[in-house]
């Protein structure tokens, strides 16, 4: 039993609470000089009918002695727990240590499936850099689920279906002048600007009303249709794995839009059987005005269905195949809407597990330079923004580490990770601006100076190999520097519940930056290597634990954690 699991079997006697409601209720107090962990009293206030302050004192005179803690003290409306250093000390390391990789996973899901719906590129369109929140995001995600016992699957709900493919196939009937297979996605993307142009330039061709009979046929399963289409998102799905191979992203399924054609009729049946579809205007909508909401379209004029109707279709098909305890949708918060419709039709299709879909949404990404924009052809490509990124890093590592040995796969590795911690270092509901400046700096709070200080980590081991060191003596461990490290170690774990609970990988980014700037003051205000062997023991525990948690965040964050910077 560890020390808080001690002090909640203290206080539930006393408290009246169970074991839940105690873990919840605990804090870690934001002043390290008001003691490790502390009870806020006031939620016990209605329970015990009682003022906090005189819980806080009453809880204080009647607790018995609780192993690892030194001290118990009622301030105000909290009872605040101040713990034996040096046990807590030897149980963290002991924990850490022992745990390694798996320091601060969990069985919180027990295997249950948890559907992350994420990425999401369209075909024959870039990858810009508008797909990198919903990428790191969705991929951080699946991780933290997976770490914490959950089975997470990976969607990448693919556009690959609608409209757009008909204009497609016209801009490459008129201007293509060679195989599909033989062009780049820039060079599609290059045809499909030039549809728009020429569309506006000469409305007598009428090439939108060609593009919708050519994406009729693609519906009909014309062969020739089928088969461009088909070769549109072979050119599209190889370039797009080189990009998630760059972002170590994985999924589990790419079963995109076109993958609901045949499950859409019943779905439409089951809303007609329910009276839920009305016609207004030729088309076939549910109605949303009690709601406050604008109609949900669900067949259009021309009897063709939109991607609320395959959204429909693919969280039927979801739960049915996967049986979600939760089904996350990764999506930028312009949609906002659009997942309110949709979960509320499902309300209405009388699914109760809608509850348990979620839209996890998040601001808008820029480059400081420009907008994302494919009609007009101004967009940033993300593996442009990448190769940018690992450039400017391997400027940077060659002034600070000339003698690295391979100092590109170090520049991919901090440049692509820049990036990525970029996104997830801030509430996701938030816009993000790149800074070059900001997010390559080895200072700060900055990817690279988390995955420095894991390098640092490593570099003080890789020195004490060989060296005879004796037994650790934790008491070693009990200034405030040493002390405010292993807090932030302890911290770890909570961090990854919360993130799951959440949805907001930035609380593990947040988590692996408090260990960073705290082994870093320890590093300097300690001696590590240069001390008596038990104290160096200690001290070296203390590095490895720092190492492992570091790397765990970072793993999580779907960030390498280098061993060489």
């Amino acid at each position: 039993m560890d020390t808080k699991q001690a002090i909640i079997a203290a206080l539930q006697p006393f408290a009246q609470s169970d074991e839940a409601a105690l873990q919840d209720w605990l804090e870690t107090p934001k002043d390290a000089n008001m003691g490790d962990l502390c009870l806020p009293c006031f939620r016990l206030a209605k329970i015990l009918r009682k003022n906090p302050n005189s819980i806080a004192q009453d809880l204080q005179a009647v607790l018995p002695t609780i192993a690892g803690v030194a001290k118990v003290e009622a301030v105000g409306g909290y009872l605040n727990f101040c713990y034996d250093k040096t046990d807590f000390a030897a149980k963290l390391l002991e924990k850490v240590l022992t745990e390694k990789e798996r320091y601060g996973a969990a069985d919180i899901g027990q295997g249950r499936n948890v559907c992350v719906e994420f990425s999401s590129i369209n075909i024959a369109k870039p990858f810009h850099i508008g797909h990198l929140p919903s990428t790191a995001i969705g991929n951080s995600l699946y991780r933290i689920y997976n770490f914490l016992g959950y089975n997470a699957i990976g969607i990448n709900h693919l556009g690959d279906w609608g409209t757009q493919f008909g204009k497609m196939i016209v801009a490459y009937k008129l201007w293509g002048d060679r195989p599909v297979t033989e062009y780049s996605v820039r060079e599609l993307v290059a045809l499909y600007v030039r549809y728009h142009e020429e569309a506006e330039k000469q409305p007598e061709l009428n090439l939108d009303d060609q593009a919708r009979a050519a994406f009729k046929q693609i519906e009909a399963g014309d062969p020739d249709a089928i088969a461009l289409w088909k070769e549109f998102v072979a050119v599209s799905m190889n370039e797009a794995a080189r990009v998630y191979q760059r972002l170590g992203v994985h999924f589990d399924s790419f079963a995109g839009e076109s993958f609901y054609e045949d499950k859409m009729p019943t779905v439409i049946a089951e809303l007609r059987g329910k009276g839920i579809l009305k016609t207004d205007q030729g088309a076939e909508i549910v109605d949303l005005s009690d709601y406050n909401m604008p109609p949900c379209i669900i067949l259009k004029k021309d009897g063709s269905t939109i991607y609320a109707t395959r959204d429909l279709a693919a969280a039927c098909y979801r739960k049915e195949t996967y049986d979600f305890v939760r089904s996350l949708y990764v999506v930028a918060y312009q949609q906002d809407l659009h997942f309110r419709q949709f979960f509320k039709v499902l309300e209405l299709m009388d699914k109760e597990w809608m509850k348990d879909c979620e839209h996890v949404n998040f601001g808008m990404v820029s480059m400081e330079d420009g907008t994302l924009k494919t009609r007009q052809g101004n967009v940033t490509y993300l593996d442009d923004v990448l190769d940018a990124a690992v450039a400017k890093a391997r400027e940077l590592m060659r002034e600070k580490s000339p003698d690295l040995a391979d100092v590109d796969a170090a520049a991919e590795t901090v440049g692509v990770g820049a990036l990525i911690w970029g996104v997830l270092y801030k509430n996701r509901i938030k816009d993000t601006s790149f800074s070059w400046a900001k997010a390559l700096n080895f200072d700060g709070e900055t990817g690279p100076y988390a995955q420095y200080t894991h390098a640092r980590c490593c570099s003080v081991l890789r020195k004490a190999v060989g060296l005879d060191i004796g037994t650790p003596d934790y008491a070693c461990l009990c200034d405030p520097h040493s002390a405010a490290l292993l807090r932030a170690i302890a911290a770890f774990p909570a961090a990854i519940v919360a993130a799951a609970e959440k949805n907001e990988p930035y609380l593990v980014a947040r988590a692996v930056m408090a260990v960073a700037t705290a082994y870093n003051k320890f590093y300097y205000e300690n001696r590590i290597l240069g001390e008596v062997s038990c104290v160096c023991a200690a001290r070296l525990l203390v590095t490895d634990a720092a190492r492992i948690t570091i790397a765990n965040g970072l793993n999580l964050l779907g960030i390498t954690a280098p061993e060489r910077m």
